[in-house]
Protein backbone atom coordinates (compact mmCIF):
# COMPACT_ATOMS: atom_id res chain seq x y z
CA UNK A 1 0.00 0.00 0.00
CA UNK A 2 1.24 3.48 -0.91
CA UNK A 3 1.90 6.11 2.03
CA UNK A 4 -0.98 8.11 1.06
CA UNK A 5 -3.59 5.55 0.95
CA UNK A 6 -1.96 4.08 4.27
CA UNK A 7 -1.84 7.35 6.14
CA UNK A 8 -5.70 7.89 4.73
CA UNK A 9 -6.74 3.90 5.76
CA UNK A 10 -5.03 4.09 9.64
CA UNK A 11 -6.13 8.37 10.05
CA UNK A 12 -9.36 7.08 11.57
CA UNK A 13 -8.47 4.73 14.59
CA UNK A 14 -5.41 7.57 16.09
CA UNK A 15 -8.56 8.11 18.49
CA UNK A 16 -9.54 5.05 19.30
CA UNK A 17 -7.32 4.37 21.80
CA UNK A 18 -9.34 3.22 25.10
CA UNK A 19 -9.19 6.38 27.64
CA UNK A 20 -7.02 4.23 30.81
CA UNK A 21 -4.18 3.46 27.77
CA UNK A 22 -3.78 7.31 26.41
CA UNK A 23 -1.47 8.83 29.11
CA UNK A 24 0.79 5.86 28.91
CA UNK A 25 1.33 5.24 25.00
CA UNK A 26 3.89 7.28 24.35
CA UNK A 27 3.91 6.34 20.50
CA UNK A 28 0.52 5.50 18.31
CA UNK A 29 -0.83 5.83 15.18
CA UNK A 30 -1.15 9.84 16.03
CA UNK A 31 3.00 9.93 15.73
CA UNK A 32 3.18 7.79 12.82
CA UNK A 33 6.38 6.26 13.91
CA UNK A 34 8.39 3.36 13.45
CA UNK A 35 6.83 1.24 16.10
CA UNK A 36 4.14 1.75 18.96
CA UNK A 37 5.74 2.54 22.20
CA UNK A 38 4.12 2.27 25.40
CA UNK A 39 5.62 3.42 29.13
CA UNK A 40 5.41 0.11 31.84
CA UNK A 41 7.29 2.46 34.61
CA UNK A 42 9.85 5.26 34.75
CA UNK A 43 12.74 2.81 33.56
CA UNK A 44 11.39 0.89 30.68
CA UNK A 45 8.99 1.20 27.80
CA UNK A 46 7.87 -1.35 26.12
CA UNK A 47 8.48 -0.92 22.12
CA UNK A 48 6.54 -3.37 19.98
CA UNK A 49 6.23 -3.80 15.86
CA UNK A 50 5.24 -6.24 13.12
CA UNK A 51 6.42 -6.83 9.48
CA UNK A 52 6.21 -9.22 7.10
CA UNK A 53 6.27 -10.05 3.39
CA UNK A 54 7.00 -12.16 0.55
CA UNK A 55 10.27 -13.73 -0.36
CA UNK A 56 13.25 -11.97 -2.03
CA UNK A 57 15.67 -14.73 -2.64
CA UNK A 58 15.07 -18.39 -3.22
CA UNK A 59 16.83 -19.59 -0.56
CA UNK A 60 14.45 -20.62 2.39
CA UNK A 61 16.56 -20.10 5.24
CA UNK A 62 18.01 -17.18 4.30
CA UNK A 63 14.51 -15.22 3.34
CA UNK A 64 13.59 -16.39 7.03
CA UNK A 65 16.76 -14.52 8.03
CA UNK A 66 16.29 -11.17 6.12
CA UNK A 67 12.44 -11.06 7.21
CA UNK A 68 13.37 -11.62 10.69
CA UNK A 69 16.52 -8.89 10.35
CA UNK A 70 13.94 -6.09 8.54
CA UNK A 71 11.27 -7.01 11.41
CA UNK A 72 13.38 -6.26 14.30
CA UNK A 73 14.81 -3.07 12.16
CA UNK A 74 11.92 -1.12 13.78
CA UNK A 75 12.80 -2.27 17.42
CA UNK A 76 16.24 -0.75 16.84
CA UNK A 77 15.16 2.61 14.99
CA UNK A 78 13.15 3.12 18.04
CA UNK A 79 15.94 3.17 20.13
CA UNK A 80 14.94 -0.47 22.07
CA UNK A 81 16.50 -3.85 22.23
CA UNK A 82 14.20 -6.66 20.77
CA UNK A 83 14.00 -9.68 23.67
CA UNK A 84 10.72 -11.37 22.10
CA UNK A 85 8.80 -12.62 18.97
CA UNK A 86 6.38 -14.47 16.82
CA UNK A 87 6.18 -15.82 13.76
CA UNK A 88 3.19 -14.07 10.92
CA UNK A 89 3.29 -16.74 8.63
CA UNK A 90 1.55 -17.46 5.04
CA UNK A 91 2.11 -20.66 3.42
CA UNK A 92 0.26 -22.25 0.08
CA UNK A 93 -1.35 -25.61 1.41
CA UNK A 94 1.08 -27.65 -1.09
CA UNK A 95 3.97 -26.20 -0.08
CA UNK A 96 6.89 -28.86 1.48
CA UNK A 97 7.06 -28.89 5.09
CA UNK A 98 10.69 -28.64 4.80
CA UNK A 99 10.92 -25.19 3.10
CA UNK A 100 8.55 -24.32 5.74
CA UNK A 101 10.63 -25.43 8.47
CA UNK A 102 13.78 -23.81 7.07
CA UNK A 103 12.01 -20.37 6.75
CA UNK A 104 11.08 -20.55 10.58
CA UNK A 105 14.43 -21.72 11.34
CA UNK A 106 16.15 -18.83 9.59
CA UNK A 107 13.95 -16.35 11.36
CA UNK A 108 15.01 -17.94 14.52
CA UNK A 109 18.58 -17.75 13.63
CA UNK A 110 18.94 -14.43 13.05
CA UNK A 111 16.62 -13.55 16.04
CA UNK A 112 18.40 -15.10 18.54
CA UNK A 113 21.78 -13.31 16.89
CA UNK A 114 19.67 -10.58 18.31
CA UNK A 115 19.23 -11.57 21.73
CA UNK A 116 15.58 -12.30 21.36
CA UNK A 117 13.74 -15.52 21.63
CA UNK A 118 10.79 -16.62 19.10
CA UNK A 119 8.49 -17.98 20.83
CA UNK A 120 5.50 -18.97 18.59
CA UNK A 121 3.21 -17.52 16.23
CA UNK A 122 0.34 -17.65 13.77
CA UNK A 123 0.17 -19.32 10.16
CA UNK A 124 -2.33 -18.99 8.07
CA UNK A 125 -3.06 -20.93 4.04
CA UNK A 126 -2.11 -18.69 1.03
CA UNK A 127 -1.46 -18.78 -2.86
CA UNK A 128 1.96 -16.73 -1.90
CA UNK A 129 4.38 -17.54 0.93
CA UNK A 130 4.87 -14.95 3.39
CA UNK A 131 7.09 -14.51 6.63
CA UNK A 132 7.50 -12.19 9.23
CA UNK A 133 7.73 -11.58 12.79
CA UNK A 134 5.78 -9.66 15.21
CA UNK A 135 8.40 -8.23 17.61
CA UNK A 136 8.69 -6.76 21.46
CA UNK A 137 11.98 -4.67 22.90
CA UNK A 138 12.57 -2.46 25.92
CA UNK A 139 14.06 0.99 26.39
CA UNK A 140 13.85 3.67 29.12
CA UNK A 141 11.03 6.18 28.22
CA UNK A 142 13.65 8.72 28.20
CA UNK A 143 16.27 7.18 25.59
CA UNK A 144 13.68 6.29 22.95
CA UNK A 145 14.75 7.43 19.50
CA UNK A 146 12.18 8.47 17.42
CA UNK A 147 11.57 10.40 14.06
CA UNK A 148 11.11 13.79 15.37
CA UNK A 149 13.94 15.58 17.56
CA UNK A 150 16.55 16.28 14.62
CA UNK A 151 17.93 19.72 14.83
CA UNK A 152 19.81 22.33 12.23
CA UNK A 153 23.03 21.75 12.14
CA UNK A 154 22.53 17.41 13.28
CA UNK A 155 24.48 15.53 10.28
CA UNK A 156 22.60 13.03 9.14
CA UNK A 157 24.37 9.33 8.66
CA UNK A 158 23.13 6.43 7.00
CA UNK A 159 24.36 2.72 7.75
CA UNK A 160 23.57 0.52 5.31
CA UNK A 161 24.26 1.35 1.34
CA UNK A 162 20.70 1.36 -1.16
CA UNK A 163 19.69 -0.83 -3.88
CA UNK A 164 18.47 -3.94 -1.95
CA UNK A 165 14.84 -3.45 -4.75
CA UNK A 166 16.53 -3.35 -7.43
CA UNK A 167 19.16 -5.83 -7.03
CA UNK A 168 16.53 -8.37 -5.93
CA UNK A 169 13.86 -7.09 -8.77
CA UNK A 170 16.78 -8.27 -11.10
CA UNK A 171 17.52 -11.36 -9.22
CA UNK A 172 13.90 -12.44 -9.71
CA UNK A 173 14.14 -11.29 -13.22
CA UNK A 174 17.36 -13.52 -13.60
CA UNK A 175 18.94 -10.69 -14.65
CA UNK A 176 21.62 -9.97 -12.09
CA UNK A 177 25.61 -10.81 -11.36
CA UNK A 178 26.08 -13.80 -8.23
CA UNK A 179 28.17 -10.46 -7.07
CA UNK A 180 25.11 -7.90 -7.01
CA UNK A 181 23.03 -9.92 -5.18
CA UNK A 182 25.72 -11.64 -2.90
CA UNK A 183 26.42 -7.88 -1.61
CA UNK A 184 22.41 -7.19 -0.97
CA UNK A 185 21.92 -10.25 0.45
CA UNK A 186 24.74 -9.28 3.00
CA UNK A 187 22.97 -6.52 3.65
CA UNK A 188 19.53 -7.52 4.23
CA UNK A 189 20.57 -10.17 6.57
CA UNK A 190 23.05 -7.49 8.72
CA UNK A 191 21.05 -6.51 12.22
CA UNK A 192 20.95 -2.70 13.01
CA UNK A 193 21.92 -3.57 16.36
CA UNK A 194 24.94 -2.00 16.35
CA UNK A 195 24.41 0.84 14.40
CA UNK A 196 21.53 1.40 16.98
CA UNK A 197 24.22 1.61 19.86
CA UNK A 198 26.38 3.87 18.08
CA UNK A 199 23.99 6.24 17.43
CA UNK A 200 22.82 5.75 20.85
CA UNK A 201 26.68 6.76 22.22
CA UNK A 202 26.56 9.28 19.76
CA UNK A 203 23.42 10.58 21.52
CA UNK A 204 21.42 10.48 18.60
CA UNK A 205 18.39 13.35 18.22
CA UNK A 206 15.88 11.48 15.70
CA UNK A 207 16.17 7.88 13.58
CA UNK A 208 14.20 5.70 11.59
CA UNK A 209 14.88 3.08 9.31
CA UNK A 210 14.60 2.96 5.56
CA UNK A 211 12.70 0.28 4.00
CA UNK A 212 9.77 0.84 1.48
CA UNK A 213 9.13 4.56 1.32
CA UNK A 214 12.70 4.66 0.19
CA UNK A 215 15.43 7.15 1.54
CA UNK A 216 13.79 10.23 0.72
CA UNK A 217 10.54 9.04 1.81
CA UNK A 218 11.72 7.90 5.10
CA UNK A 219 14.20 11.14 5.27
CA UNK A 220 10.75 13.71 4.36
CA UNK A 221 9.09 11.68 7.54
CA UNK A 222 12.01 12.09 9.72
CA UNK A 223 12.37 15.96 8.45
CA UNK A 224 8.82 16.80 8.50
CA UNK A 225 8.10 15.25 12.36
CA UNK A 226 11.46 17.70 13.60
CA UNK A 227 10.61 20.29 11.60
CA UNK A 228 13.96 20.73 9.69
CA UNK A 229 14.64 20.75 6.21
CA UNK A 230 17.70 18.26 5.05
CA UNK A 231 20.52 18.72 2.83
CA UNK A 232 21.45 15.19 1.33
CA UNK A 233 24.82 15.03 -0.75
CA UNK A 234 23.98 12.80 -3.55
CA UNK A 235 27.92 11.61 -4.01
CA UNK A 236 28.10 10.86 -0.61
CA UNK A 237 25.66 8.07 -0.58
CA UNK A 238 26.80 4.87 -0.28
CA UNK A 239 24.98 1.97 -2.78
CA UNK A 240 25.38 -1.83 -3.20
CA UNK A 241 27.87 -2.57 -6.11
CA UNK A 242 25.69 -3.42 -9.25
CA UNK A 243 22.30 -1.09 -7.99
CA UNK A 244 22.67 1.28 -10.80
CA UNK A 245 23.70 -0.76 -13.70
CA UNK A 246 20.07 -2.96 -12.57
CA UNK A 247 18.43 0.71 -13.05
CA UNK A 248 19.79 1.07 -16.18
CA UNK A 249 18.48 -2.41 -17.08
CA UNK A 250 15.06 -1.45 -16.02
CA UNK A 251 15.23 -3.39 -13.17
CA UNK A 252 12.83 -1.18 -10.82
CA UNK A 253 10.16 -2.22 -7.84
CA UNK A 254 7.04 -1.33 -8.46
CA UNK A 255 6.84 0.75 -5.42
CA UNK A 256 9.67 2.83 -7.00
CA UNK A 257 6.79 4.98 -8.99
CA UNK A 258 4.28 5.39 -5.14
CA UNK A 259 7.41 6.57 -3.72
CA UNK A 260 7.76 9.23 -6.60
CA UNK A 261 4.16 10.17 -6.86
CA UNK A 262 3.86 10.78 -2.82
CA UNK A 263 7.40 12.24 -2.51
CA UNK A 264 8.89 14.49 -5.61
CA UNK A 265 7.04 17.58 -4.89
CA UNK A 266 8.92 17.84 -1.39
CA UNK A 267 12.47 17.15 -3.09
CA UNK A 268 14.60 19.51 -5.03
CA UNK A 269 17.28 17.61 -6.75
CA UNK A 270 19.97 20.12 -8.80
CA UNK A 271 19.23 22.78 -11.32
CA UNK A 272 22.52 22.30 -13.17
CA UNK A 273 22.08 18.38 -13.79
CA UNK A 274 19.61 17.19 -16.76
CA UNK A 275 16.92 14.99 -16.09
CA UNK A 276 18.32 12.39 -17.84
CA UNK A 277 21.48 11.94 -16.12
CA UNK A 278 19.83 11.95 -12.85
CA UNK A 279 17.23 9.15 -13.52
CA UNK A 280 19.37 6.27 -12.54
CA UNK A 281 19.71 8.25 -9.03
CA UNK A 282 15.87 9.30 -8.93
CA UNK A 283 14.87 5.80 -9.39
CA UNK A 284 17.50 4.49 -6.47
CA UNK A 285 16.43 7.11 -4.36
CA UNK A 286 12.84 6.65 -4.79
CA UNK A 287 13.10 2.98 -4.60
CA UNK A 288 12.20 0.34 -1.98
CA UNK A 289 14.65 -0.74 0.49
CA UNK A 290 14.46 -4.40 2.02
CA UNK A 291 15.96 -4.25 5.65
CA UNK A 292 17.82 -1.14 5.02
CA UNK A 293 19.73 0.78 7.42
CA UNK A 294 19.51 3.23 9.59
CA UNK A 295 18.97 7.06 9.10
CA UNK A 296 20.49 8.99 12.21
CA UNK A 297 20.55 12.76 13.24
CA UNK A 298 23.53 12.90 15.19
CA UNK A 299 24.43 16.39 16.95
CA UNK A 300 27.64 17.52 14.70
CA UNK A 301 30.14 17.53 18.03
CA UNK A 302 29.95 13.83 17.73
CA UNK A 303 29.24 12.69 14.58
CA UNK A 304 32.39 12.21 13.61
CA UNK A 305 33.02 9.99 16.83
CA UNK A 306 29.76 8.11 15.61
CA UNK A 307 30.87 7.45 12.19
CA UNK A 308 34.31 5.78 13.41
CA UNK A 309 32.28 3.71 15.89
CA UNK A 310 30.07 2.80 13.27
CA UNK A 311 32.97 1.70 10.95
CA UNK A 312 34.81 -0.11 13.53
CA UNK A 313 31.71 -2.46 14.46
CA UNK A 314 31.90 -3.41 10.21
CA UNK A 315 28.70 -0.82 9.86
CA UNK A 316 29.26 -0.12 6.30
CA UNK A 317 27.91 3.48 7.44
CA UNK A 318 28.27 7.16 5.50
CA UNK A 319 27.54 10.82 6.69
CA UNK A 320 25.41 11.89 3.80
CA UNK A 321 24.15 15.59 4.94
CA UNK A 322 22.99 17.77 7.71
CA UNK A 323 19.46 19.40 9.04
CA UNK A 324 18.74 23.12 8.20
CA UNK A 325 15.95 25.34 9.46
CA UNK A 326 12.57 24.81 7.72
CA UNK A 327 12.73 27.22 4.88
CA UNK A 328 8.76 27.55 4.79
CA UNK A 329 5.57 25.46 4.58
CA UNK A 330 6.25 21.36 4.46
CA UNK A 331 9.95 20.49 5.11
CA UNK A 332 11.72 19.42 2.15
CA UNK A 333 14.93 17.77 0.91
CA UNK A 334 17.38 19.31 -1.15
CA UNK A 335 19.74 17.28 -2.76
CA UNK A 336 23.44 18.06 -3.90
CA UNK A 337 25.08 16.70 -6.36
Amino acid sequence: MGPEALAQVLRPLAGMVPPERRADLLVGLAEGDDAAVYKLNDSTALVFTADFFPPVVDDPFTFGEIAAANALSDIYASGAEPVLALNLAAFPADMNGELISMVFQGGASKAGQAGCAVAGGHTITDKEPKYGLAAIGFAHPGKLLLKKGARPGDVLILTKPLGTGVITTASKAQDVEPSWIGAAIRSMKALNRDALRAFLAGQARAATDVTGFSLLGHGLEMAGKSGVDFSIDAKAIPFIPGARECVERKRIPGGTARNRKAFLDKVEFPDHASEQSLEWLRALLFSPETSGGLLGAIPPENAESCLASLLAAGVDAAIIGYCEPRSAGESIIRLRY
